[in-house]
């Protein structure tokens, strides 16, 4: 290959992770469900909690609604996270027959990609589940025959977390094209998938607490690490991943789990769910995976049996692509745990 046609498939790459970090925000994964739980406490009167996606106060306009007027009168709490949009309503006076045939909708949410996940509990222990999503953004609620979410909804909902969370997603890819043979790749990938499985159940049964931003922070820069490694293997100078790749994909998978567990989490699940949503959201994380890693293995091999020129050229443009959007990663998210001027 000329350098010529090497300079061209470097600018390619180049101006594909530019047009991304312009418009991505400092989470990699922002395709993340809200959440509304309504809950009948002991006086017989609601409660209810409402948790959108934000970004610091940017969030877009989704509006949840009650047609037995729950959630008509302003919030008793409002605020914001650098993730998340909360508004809670407290002692609310309606009554449970008023639920019987209500219709609760969130508007605005047709014009979105977001699902929203939603709770309903009585004081007779009578819960209802489901998820509402852009074409389905309603529910009329029947107290008969309700039960909880299907059991399919949480291994959606990790499969659609891991196919959209572009940095879990490069650190595989890097790991991919930094393996060789079938046999290593398998004990890479298993040791990965072994350890975030472990650190995501500690994190979401609340054995271990840990802060999101530096979790996140951490995360792009084992991205970036795994990125330099590429670049140094394809130098003919073998990293510690290329000789021992298993170790370093367990060691950096330990803070992926937390990553997803952060992401879990902050759906606000009702306690007594964790245990099985954790087990379905786990399950879906490594079915994406195993999906992605799949498609990523057929257009290597496919690359391989026709000849593809500018095959070389792009492996180097893959690396340098992977560590330059984990780079960007890491800075916007280091720039939440440092404190800006006053």
């Amino acid at each position: 290959m000329s350098r010529l046609t090497l300079l061209l498939v470097l600018l390619r790459a180049t101006l594909a992770v530019l047009a991304i970090a312009f418009t991505a925000p400092a989470s990699a994964h922002e395709i993340r469900p809200a959440y509304l739980e309504i809950t009948e406490n002991a006086e017989h009167r609601f409660d209810a909690l409402w948790k959108q996606p934000a970004l610091g106060t940017l969030a877009v306009r989704l509006v949840p609604e009650v047609s037995n007027g729950l959630l008509a009168g302003p919030p008793s709490e409002e605020g914001t996270t650098n993730t998340f949009l909360v508004r809670r309503w407290r002692d609310r006076p309606q009554t449970r027959d008023s639920f019987d045939g209500a219709v609760l909708r969130v508007a605005g949410l047709e014009n979105t990609i977001t699902d929203v996940l939603v709770c309903v509990t009585f004081a007779n222990g009578q819960t209802i589940q489901t998820v509402l999503k852009p074409d389905n953004p309603s529910l009329t609620i029947r107290l008969q025959g309700a039960g909880k979410l299907a059991v399919p909804t949480y291994l959606v909902l990790g499969i659609e977390h891991i196919l959209t969370g572009f940095d879990h997603l490069s650190f595989v890819l890097g790991l991919l094209l930094l393996v060789s043979g079938s046999r290593r790749l398998f004990k890479t990938i298993t040791a990965f998938t072994v350890a975030h499985s472990i650190t995501l159940a500690a994190a979401a049964l609340g054995y271990v607490n840990v802060s999101a931003p530096v979790i996140e922070s951490l995360v792009a820069l084992s991205i970036v690490f795994v990125a330099v490694e590429l670049v140094r293997s394809y130098r003919g100078r073998a990293g510690l991943t290329a000789r021992h790749p298993w170790v370093i994909a367990f060691t950096f998978g330990l803070l992926h789990g937390f990553a997803f567990a952060g992401s879990l989490a902050n759906i606000g699940l009702p306690a007594h769910n964790i245990p099985g949503a954790l087990l379905l959201f786990n399950l879906g994380v490594e079915i994406g995976q195993l999906l992605f890693v799949t498609a990523v293995l057929a257009v290597v091999h496919a690359a391989r049996r026709l000849h593809w020129p500018f095959a070389a050229g792009s492996r180097w443009a893959t690396a340098y692509a992977i560590g330059a959007l984990a780079s960007y990663w890491m800075i916007e998210r280091v720039h939440v745990l440092v404190p800006g001027p006053v």
